[in-house]
């Protein structure tokens, strides 16, 4: 449990917390605390630099109820790797049993907090009190974050010792209760990484890696946290769709310690015995998977070395990674697609500031169909494109004198709103796209782009999708779905039934299902558009109730990540990102197509154009 509340004087005494930024000591006002009744609220941290370093400090002699209550949820928000100080304030056995690593609750402020009756305990030396707030969200034992709504109400129950009189806390419940603040201030969100279990990328059959986001503690040797978070296996929600290279058992070797890179930005990292046997290219997945997730979570890490039983099983710098696995924020498009005046597909290489627009190659840009919408598949070789009508779904190849041929699907919907969305390619080269027609609203998959469309089963969906974009990874999407006049981005987890030899002869192809779906914007209520932006974030254009409409970036997981969002826009009607974030961020707005390279604001590129992509 912590304490958190925006923006409030703090109303805590100096014995609880001190704050150590740059050599510099910075003590909390010296408020006394109140001998007995309520507390009106535990105040937040005002949102601190993440350098500011935070230590517990122990309950002091002869300390009301109140005050052990106060100083332990402050311990809570403090580096204090084991929560030794912490549980400095609870009785011998409830600091036995209590298990701080279960959750943490965040709060939308500190929790409220009112002292109660004994709570059925007999004598004047048991108190309690109840902790109440408001719900943002649940880290759970894995270290996965979840959006939470409702009230929070929980008890803590105290007693007062009766050889030394000193009241201690004999009762609170599992975890660790925070507001969102100082969550804020002490986690960080990182990627780990695994492999789609049942995919495949390109000739070379490389394994595309998937980033699993949890959070770990900002300054708690989070390098360590995550090696031993990453060798834990994925969390529940992805791990039906990835799987690790690491040996079932695969620990840190006993007595590892602590992990740190040397002055050449290498990382060692020991394992224990069940490594030993592997071989070389399995080793080099494992150091793949390490060094994709030690780069999300800092800098200072190039190269990593796996040892297991002391010797050397091999070692993998970047270059070596990305002939590892294909990762969708280290692939990088050759070109910015979307339609111009004429309704055709046209391009402009993807990192140019250039405004010089040509047609692809092939019947899609010499306006054999008119368009609406298109996506092009991630080797740059297809698009599709949906007729400007919406009634269907062409593909065409994109070199030249390529055939268009039939459209590949069709929408019988009423009218145009009530028609195909746009199309998202997947890095397997399937291709997806919804009809929105609300007499049959599907979701569709086409293997390769061509065939017979697959019905795709969304077990949990309630409501009619709006928008479809697949992951470079192949194995999450996400779907902008309207309910009741309501629009919300949701994630899933695409599985893949198992190649089934007597259907494939009968010409059935095997069954794809979203699972899972979870709210990764769950503030707004309106979502106009949304695209891919890295590994495990989104870009989205919304509006939260009775507010404008805004861009910001999410996380996957219902997040918000660090950092600033994109500069303003207004009329936004279609948002493209690319997962490598050295290109610039696209729009289709009242000024045409605008993009915002990096470090400048947002520039007109064409005024007669419409629908920008990114390959995918």
């Amino acid at each position: 449990m912590g304490a958190d509340r925006e923006g409030g004087a703090r109303r805590t005494s100096a014995r609880a917390v001190a704050y150590v930024a740059c050599g510099a000591v910075l003590l909390t006002g010296c408020a006394s605390m109140p001998d007995n009744g309520d507390l009106r609220g535990v105040e937040s941290t005002p949102r601190q630099d993440t350098q500011v370093r935070v230590f517990a400090m122990p309950p002091r002699e002869d300390a009301p109820p109140s005050e052990i209550v106060q100083g332990f949820l402050e311990a809570l928000t403090s580096d204090d790797p084991h929560y030794a100080t912490a549980k400095q304030y609870l009785t011998a056995q409830a600091a036995k049993s209590w298990r701080p690593e279960l959750s943490t609750m965040v709060l939308a402020d500190g929790p409220d907090t009112e002292a109660g009756p004994a709570g059925g305990r007999e004598g004047g030396d048991n108190v309690s009190f109840t902790l109440t707030g408001t719900k943002v969200a649940l880290v759970d034992a894995e270290q996965s974050y979840a959006p939470a709504e409702g009230a929070y109400s929980r008890q803590v129950y105290l007693t007062r010792d009766k050889k030394n009189g000193q009241w201690r806390i004999d009762g609170l419940p599992p975890g660790v209760v925070m507001g969102q603040s100082d969550f804020q201030r002490n986690y960080m969100s990182v990627n780990k990484y695994y492999f789609a279990s049942n995919s495949a990328v390109g000739a070379a059959s490389q394994p595309a890696a998937v980033a699993d986001p949890v959070y770990v503690r900002r300054r708690v040797d989070p390098m360590t946290h995550m090696v031993r978070s990453l060798l834990n296996g994925p969390t529940a929600w992805l791990g039906p769709v990835v799987r690790s290279s690491f040996p079932t058992g695969t620990a840190l070797e006993k007595g590892a310690g602590s992990l740190t890179p040397d002055d050449q930005n290498k990382l060692t990292v020991p394992l224990n015995g069940k490594a030993t046997r592997v071989g070389l290219a399995k080793c080099n997945e494992m150091a793949a998977q390490l060094l994709f997730t030690l780069q999300s979570l800092t800098t200072a890490v190039d190269e990593v070395e796996v040892q297991a039983g002391g010797a050397q099983l091999c070692v993998l710098d970047e270059d070596g990674a990305a002939a590892v696995a294909a990762r969708g924020s280290a692939e990088r498009p050759e070109y910015l697609y979307f339609i111009d005046g004429e309704h055709r597909l046209v391009r402009i290489p993807g990192g140019s500031r250039s405004s010089n627009t040509e047609p692809v190659p092939g019947e899609l840009g010499e306006g054999a169909q008119a368009l609406r919408s298109v996506a092009v598949s991630r080797d740059e070789d297809t698009a599709a494109g949906v007729a400007i009508d919406g009634k269907e779904l062409y593909v065409g190849s994109l070199v030249s004198g390529g055939s268009l041929g039939e459209p590949v699907v069709r929408s019988t919907g009423r009218t145009e709103k009530d028609r195909l969305t746009a199309p998202s390619w997947d890095a397997r080269g399937d291709l997806w796209v919804a009809d929105r027609n609300p007499e049959k609203p599907r979701l569709l998959m086409l293997q390769e782009g061509k065939g017979e469309p697959v019905e795709v089963e969304a077990p949990g969906l309630d409501g009619r999708i709006k928008s479809v974009r697949v992951a470079a990874d192949g194995v999450r999407i996400a779907l902008v779905v309207e309910n009741d006049g309501k629009q919300s981005l949701l994630v899933g987890r695409i599985e893949r039934a198992a190649k089934d030899e007597t259907r494939e002869k009968d010409g059935e192809q095997p069954g794809v299902s979203v699972f899972e779906l979870r709210p990764a914007a769950p503030a707004l209520e309106e979502v106009t558009t949304m695209s891919w932006a890295g590994d495990g974030r989104l870009v989205v254009v919304g509006r939260e109730e009775g507010g404008v409409q805004q861009m910001q970036y999410v996380q996957v997981d219902g997040s918000t990540p660090e950092g600033p969002a994109p500069d303003a826009l207004t009329g936004v009607k279609a948002i493209a990102a690319a997962e490598d974030d050295r290109l610039p961020l696209v729009a289709y707005s009242e000024d045409g197509i605008v993009r915002l390279p990096d470090g400048a604001q947002w520039q007109t590129v064409v005024k007669d154009g419409s629908a920008p992509v990114y390959p995918g």
